[in-house]
């Protein structure tokens, strides 16, 4: 049972690490990079940006069942669309096994571990003994002071650490305070199995050492990981690393974060139409915060990132805030980058010209305040695209057909003799051309919506007009009226 004490201040924030600050983003490649484990690489990248530091990658391979090529190459791209680039090449751990078996090896000659014969069916009855006795299931020591000549023969023995099984180990946590566990709950972890293969625990402590990394941040489902951990470190006489364990994130709901609330690949939240900065921004605040700051840039995020200053509550993921977030960021991008973006969008439901893209382009300014993904932007702005006919939407037909198109064949004359075509110039003319005619600007502007965009839903119909251009518009017109 873990026991956690409040902290009056946050003292630890360099005392043991004086020197430059390391820290490492650790995925197993086994699936995408997802949303919570984006937000761990987030952390680290911030803390150590924000010290002065480095930010190593490190693949942890070594399930070769489960690891797989593509999944590698997602964490890549999926780090990288997000902007979280890493210092130097990572560091691949199913590749230094050599190194982890030499450690434990170490540990053995130096009577910090040792050899267990212990069998699959000592071991299945020592569980059931002590779920019997209502006792925590761990290993008993049963090979702990045992003479490796009583061994039974044929039988390939493990390594376990010889683990400390006397008073207790307190971790100072970054984020959740000091921590401690009585030793005589751990047991003596396992370093090397019976066919010679490093353990995950091994592998962790022995890449953290060579890497230098003297901060591990990570979420807290590893914190029980962590004494031990911890405790092979002071085995292998090295300083521990000062650790931080964020809470998970959780659902809108409060309850564990699943598929049904978004606990996604970061490649979907790309595919749903959300910008890389929104959510470095939205991931941010899962869990940090600046006061009442909500947007916050990348060159803010860096100067006020303290580890230190995590919550301990878990996070509630919001797609809500999400989107309110992107739409900021959307309304905020340059237009160059959005249509560098939304390219590929567009040009996934046919094949678009030039002259269709330079119209989206400069109508981006309308569109831009009515859309919270890039997939809703490339949505409304379809009509700029659309060639001649223009094809019309169930709404569209029915305005014009409802007295729209002879309100039409009434105003195009008056439009071809029109010399300024600006926004400007074509709202005054509007409002002049209603009050000629008698008519109300809720008569004459539907049609003319329903004409040149296909559609009931577009910005400002003046504001549409001119983008499209005087030939374009008239052109649209026409077909309208047939």
């Amino acid at each position: 049972m873990l026991n956690h004490a409040s902290l009056s201040e946050n003292t630890h924030k360099q005392q043991l690490f004086p020197m430059t600050v390391v820290t490492r983003f650790a995925p197993s490649p086994t699936g995408y990079l997802h949303i919570g484990g984006a937000r761990t690489a987030l952390y680290n990248y911030l803390y150590a940006k924000h010290m002065g530091g480095k930010y190593l990658l490190r693949i942890e391979d070594t399930d070769r069942a489960r690891s797989t090529e593509g999944a590698i190459a997602a964490i890549f791209d999926g780090l990288s669309w997000l902007g979280l680039g890493w210092d130097g090449e990572p560091v691949f751990q199913f590749a230094r096994a050599d190194k982890h078996r030499a450690a434990a090896e170490r540990l053995l000659s130096e009577g910090k571990a040792y050899y267990c014969y212990a069998s699959p069916e000592e071991l299945t009855a020592m569980r059931e003994e002590q779920k019997a006795k209502g006792l925590p299931i761990k290993y008993n020591g049963l090979w702990r002071d045992r003479n490796a000549k009583d061994a039974p023969a044929g039988v390939k023995p493990v390594i376990r650490l010889r683990a400390p099984q006397d008073g207790e180990t307190m971790l100072h946590d970054l984020v959740q305070g000091p921590v401690t566990v009585a030793n005589s709950q751990l047991d003596d972890m396992i370093l090397l199995r019976s066919d010679g293969t490093p353990t995950y625990m091994l592998a962790v402590v022995v890449d953290d050492i060579d890497m230098g990394i003297t901060h591990v941040i990570r979420g807290d489902d590893h914190l029980n990981n962590a004494f031990r951990q911890y405790q092979l470190i002071l085995a292998l006489g090295h300083e521990a690393p000062q650790y931080g364990h964020i809470p998970l994130i959780h659902g809108a709901d409060g309850a564990k974060l699943s598929k049904r609330h978004g606990a996604l690949g970061v490649d979907a939240y790309r595919d749903m139409g959300f910008l890389p900065e929104t959510l470095r921004n939205y991931l941010l605040r899962l869990g940090w915060g600046h006061g009442d700051d909500e947007i916050i840039s990348d060159e803010q995020a860096i100067a006020w990132f303290d580890i230190a200053d995590v919550g301990r509550a878990p996070a509630r993921l919001d797609f809500d805030k999400l989107a309110n977030l992107n739409a900021h960021y959307i309304r905020t991008a340059d237009d160059a980058r959005l249509m560098n973006l939304l390219r590929p969008l567009v040009e996934s439901t046919g094949p678009v010209d030039a002259g269709g893209l330079k119209r989206l382009e400069r109508g981006l300014a309308g569109l831009k305040p009515r859309a919270k993904t890039l997939k809703e932007l490339a949505e409304s702005g379809a009509f700029y695209l659309h060639p001649r006919p223009l094809p019309l939407d169930d709404k569209a037909k029915t305005t014009l057909a409802d007295g729209g198109k002879a309100t039409l064949q009434a105003m195009i004359p008056a439009l071809e003799a029109l010399t300024d075509w600006t926004q400007g110039s074509l709202d005054a003319w509007t409002k002049a051309y209603a009050e000629q005619t008698g008519q109300k600007l809720g008569k004459i502007m539907p049609p003319l919506r329903a004409g040149a965009c296909g559609s009931m839903n577009s910005p400002s119909i003046t504001e549409v007009m001119a983008v499209l251009g005087k030939d374009e518009t008239l052109a649209r017109l026409k077909d309208a009226v047939g």
